[in-house]
């Protein structure tokens, strides 16, 4: 989960099940790096790949794993807080 898209890919899959080409659209990126982040994320376990006709669908391994996120981009928005308070108040 380092690198951003992959945390984005996580994130787009809240809604349920997408297929890549509903991923590359909702994230604005191209096929290649969407479906090599996907293999990372499903050898992580963190994803399930689903075949429906010629495509394949992704969804969340398990739920919790939103709640992981909330609680990251949580800790990341009281720090940025927190700089922004400090530079503030160096002026």
């Amino acid at each position: 989960m380092a690198h951003p898209m992959r945390i984005r890919l996580l994130d787009a899959l809240r809604d349920g099940e997408m297929s890549v080409g509903q991923l590359q659209a909702v994230l604005d990126a191209e096929q290649s790096p969407v479906s090599q982040h996907l293999a990372a994320l499903r050898s992580q376990n963190l994803v399930i790949a689903r075949r429906d006709g010629t495509s394949i669908r992704y969804q969340i391994a398990d739920p919790d794993i939103f709640t992981l996120l909330d609680i990251a981009r949580d800790i990341y928005e009281r720090q940025l807080a927190r700089n922004q308070s400090m530079l503030n108040d160096s002026r």
